[in-house]
């Protein structure tokens, strides 16, 4: 099983200055290498662009490209071997992404050739993999980092990773932070018992970050609207500053704390709320929400983004197969907002601006949040149903419209029948290893 520890490091300044020069050793590596790709496809040669053929390319050319333009000297012997094989190989996954996106091997959207990475722009980063790497005996608040040293850590890194084996060590610099991030592998453990808290529906939003069927309310933070205002106001200042001088580099830094700011904040909410769901229930139900679909209203994008409903689900996704919960995804179609959580009645229309749910066959009055939170609920503990009819049909209005398939259909023999409803989440994920 795989894991990721990510750790803050507190370098002093020589160990900073080293760590710029081997990120900016990964990003040279990088240049030269597109540019010797580029050149090949000039050419009219057949590229040779995977991994290994990259490092052996550099091998032999590095004497001529690493060179000092003053004084003639060769350069790279100043930084880890490591730092450059990482700039090739980040290379060579942008190339692979590239060639599988042309030929519709590659899931997402469709990816364009590789750039050239810019000082400026790009996120300073370099990696281990190989050589005396990662956690050092009896100090367990630091890293060794070959050719810069032992790197003091903000937190006691050998803690978090448990006398795990280190497979990869990741450095780069964000928000005009330096971080660590070690790949450990650990032994496959056995699938925990479930937690004693019984079953929840959520529903989430973006007025309120999730809504339990218990009643639960769980605040949604608005990282990017609570900050946007300093936000403007920086990149306003940075603006400004004219390009190449000192005060336009301390503008951007402050506009770089700030985003760091934000997605910290955003971070943390999605990991307590999802970390306190995991440890609490059995069973969670969840709906399978179109996110690309929803960023499409302009009006509601940005809050959209803000809450992070993909990384929600997705941390819930792999807590739960930790602690032994079940995750029960409901069909995006399952109409949860309308539905009345008392006598089932389905409304033709609810509009956004009604915040309370109002049933003119009972007469329940509910939180609207609340009652699909219910109904979620109830669908994901409820046994799956079978669609009689064995698959999916078109909407009536097919033209830029996602498929919709038939559901509350009666069961039948027929061997081609799809399951619908709910389905669990994270079966897959506590049956094999990370």
């Amino acid at each position: 099983m795989l894991e990721a520890v990510k750790v803050a490091l507190d370098p002093t300044p020589r160990q900073e200055r080293l760590l710029e020069s081997h990120a900016g050793a990964a990003r040279f590596a990088y240049n030269a290498g597109l540019a010797h790709v580029k050149d090949m496809l000039e050419r009219g040669d057949k590229p040779e662009w995977s991994y290994y053929a990259l490092r052996r390319w550099w091998n032999q050319a590095k004497n001529t490209l690493a060179v000092d333009e003053t004084t003639g000297e060769t350069w790279w012997p100043e930084n880890s071997k490591e730092s450059y094989n990482s700039g090739l190989e980040s290379l060579a996954d942008a190339l692979k992404n590239f060639s599988k996106s042309r030929k519709g091997r590659r899931k997402g959207r469709r990816m364009g050739f590789p750039r050239f990475k810019s000082k400026d722009k790009a996120v300073p980063r370099f990696a281990y993999t190989t050589g005396s790497f990662g956690l050092i005996d009896c100090d367990p608040h630091a890293l060794r980092l070959p050719k810069i040293g032992r790197v003091h850590c903000m937190e006691n890194v050998s803690k978090r990773a448990n006398g795990a084996k280190v497979l990869r060590m990741s450095v780069s610099k964000r928000g005009g932070c330096w971080q660590a991030n070690l790949t450990v592998e650990r032994a496959d453990l056995p699938i925990p018992s479930p937690p004693k808290g019984g079953s929840v529906g959520i529903d989430l939003g973006v007025k309120e970050l999730a809504t339990l069927s218990d009643g639960t309310v769980i605040h949604n933070p608005h990282a990017l609207k609570s900050n946007l205002r300093r936000l403007k106001k920086a990149q306003r200042n940075l603006s400004r500053k004219r390009k190449g001088s000192n005060r336009r580099r301390k503008a951007r830094a402050q506009v770089a704390r700030l985003y760091a700011r934000v997605a910290n904040l955003r971070s943390d909410a999605l990991n307590k709320t999802t970390t306190m769901l995991a440890h609490t229930y059995a069973d969670i139900s969840i709906e399978d929400l179109n996110v690309a679909g929803m960023v499409g209203n302009h009006r509601l994008a940005q809050s959209i983004q803000d809450a992070s409903f993909y990384e929600f689900r997705r941390q819930l996704t792999y807590k739960a197969a930790r602690t032994g919960a079940r995750l029960h995804v409901i069909d995006r179609w399952y109409p949860s907002s309308k539905t009345c959580s008392n006598c089932g009645t389905v409304k033709t229309k609810l509009p956004l601006s009604e915040r309370v749910y109002h049933c003119e066959e009972c007469g329940l009055v509910i939180d609207r949040d609340v009652n699909a939170a219910v109904n979620i609920q109830v669908a994901g503990s409820a046994p799956e149903t079978l669609n009689a009819r064995g698959g999916s049909e078109r909407r009536a209005n097919a033209s830029r419209r996602a498929t919709r398939h038939p559901a509350k259909r009666e069961p039948s023999g027929d061997e081609s029948r799809v399951r619908l409803g709910a389905g669990l989440g994270n079966e897959a994920m506590q049956m094999t290893s990370l």
